[in-house]
């Protein structure tokens, strides 16, 4: 299981407490500058994809804020997120069914380390946690300017006078 801290204010957090009870039950890695284990870019997802879980903890509880913790780092990893932030019916309002395991779900953190160590023991209930990537992907738009790329990419090519009214039918994206 990894964990990557990318707040570097020493603060006491929900995700704080549950991280270091977790980690006394079960190998939490964590990563990033707190610990001395910082990650580029281009290494976040290839270590990420090396554990069966990440754990997806949302430094703020808002309704519907959820972060890329869940979106990329998790789901296009390819890790099963274990998620703190939002109540349960935000992330089954964006999330594909049956892709998270919601930390709110167990009555205690030793109840979900027996049921992570349970469900990596069990490669079919493990497996049925991507079950959603049969039906469909994770596209994200993470920064206003790639989508600004694609169509100064494409500008020069388009007819002068013509309006599209449909820009992601347009860029494909």
């Amino acid at each position: 299981m990894s964990y990557r801290r990318d707040a570097d204010i020493l603060e006491r957090h929900e995700r704080t407490r549950v991280y270091k009870q977790l980690s006394q039950l079960m190998a939490v890695d964590v990563y990033g500058r707190y610990k001395q284990r910082p990650l580029s870019p281009e290494g976040l997802l290839p270590t990420i994809s090396r554990y069966r879980f990440y754990l997806a903890f949302e430094n703020s509880v808002y309704r519907d804020y959820i972060t890329e913790k869940l979106w990329r780092n998790s789901f296009q990893a390819g890790s099963v997120p274990v998620v703190l932030g939002p109540p349960r019916a935000d992330y089954e309002a964006q999330a594909p069914p049956g892709s998270f395991i919601h930390v709110d779900d167990f009555n205690s953190t030793g109840a979900l380390a027996a049921f992570l160590r349970g469900l990596a023991a069990d490669e079919g209930r493990y497996r049925s946690y991507f079950e959603w990537r049969r039906r469909g992907r994770v596209k994200l738009y993470t920064d206003w300017r790639e989508r600004l790329c694609t169509i100064c990419a494409r500008y020069r090519q388009l007819p002068p006078g013509k309006v599209y009214h449909d820009l992601d039918a347009w860029a494909h994206w």
